[in-house]
């Protein structure tokens, strides 16, 4: 198993000693010191360290730092922390990295994790996984969206920026159980000269991470970002909106062409109950990161 970058927090203004992010630390609340669930932060990888203050620091990048609402770590009890085992609550906050991949054409690359997958199955996501130690958060994404999609990016094939960070905990509520995951993740932007059909042309997605994947287009997007966490129900579909997606489906060891119904993607977190198939909390917010985008080019 590689080794996996961890996360260090400024504990103070100016502190030029940052400390290891314990698993039991939310991060979020770190920088608010109240309950809200959003802060701006400076950030930076530093060999094996991702490391997150609130003052600015050499080669640090200053980016939107959320958790959602019912975030376990913020709601956790202290006896429940006091039953996780010794050697997960020491363990730190891992580093992960999301790929959000625009075509020229304007549509975004979503990818429903593998239903055996121990971590949010059958979850839409962009690519991504964990950063491992000494590895650059791009070289990170680059190199999750080969493994997953078969996609491999010349350098010269795209531009790409940091959107925004994302407080992913697994599992997602704790009433699916106490925290076994805790990941600060880096949504980076790819912004590709190549358009969807050409890019479709060449993804070989590997089954293990991937059952399906889609090129998902603003209106759509732009519907799945407004959608809150608490009923898990599927949602009526705007009239504006295609009744269903075209997407490619991993079956018998090849790719078929499907029609998924766009209310899955409309799809919300139920607060209680087995999870359901949908779009995650942390896409969403990075989703509308990326739509703010949009509106700034077109200004």
């Amino acid at each position: 198993m590689r080794p996996i970058a961890r996360v260090l927090v400024g504990l103070a203004k100016g502190n030029a000693r940052p400390q290891r992010a314990g698993f039991l630390q939310s991060v979020t609340g770190h920088f608010c010191g109240s309950h809200q669930d959003e802060a701006m932060v400076s950030c930076g990888l530093d060999r094996h360290h991702f490391v997150i203050s609130d003052s600015e620091f050499t080669g640090s990048t200053r980016l939107l730092l959320k958790r959602p609402s019912f975030c376990p770590i913020k709601h956790l009890e202290e006896r429940q922390a006091a039953s996780l085992p010794e050697e997960l609550r020491g363990r730190g906050v891992d580093v992960g990295v999301a790929v959000v991949l625009q075509s020229v054409d304007r549509r975004v690359l979503l990818t429903r994790r593998a239903k055996d997958l121990r971590n949010s199955p059958n979850i839409w996501v962009p690519p991504g996984g964990h950063v491992d130690v000494d590895e650059q958060l791009l070289e990170a994404g680059l190199r999750e969206l080969l493994e997953e999609t078969g996609l491999r990016l010349e350098p010269a094939s795209f531009s790409w920026r940091m959107l925004g960070l994302w407080e992913a905990v697994y599992p997602p509520l704790l009433s699916r159980g106490l925290p076994r995951h805790h990941h600060i993740v880096t949504y980076l932007l790819l912004l590709s000269t190549e358009s969807s059909q050409q890019l479709q042309r060449r993804i070989t997605a590997d089954k293990h991470e991937v059952s399906a994947y889609a090129w998902l287009e603003p209106p759509v997007l732009e519907a799945v970002a407004a959608i809150k966490d608490g009923a898990g129900s599927m949602r009526s579909v705007p009239s504006h909106l295609p009744q269903t997606i075209k997407a490619t489906e991993l079956s018998g060891g090849s790719a078929q062409p499907m029609e998924l119904l766009t209310a899955t993607f409309l799809n919300a977190a139920p607060a209680t109950g087995q999870d359901v198939e949908r779009v995650s909390t942390g896409t969403r917010f990075a989703l509308r990161l990326w739509l703010d985008t949009l509106g700034a080019r077109a200004m």
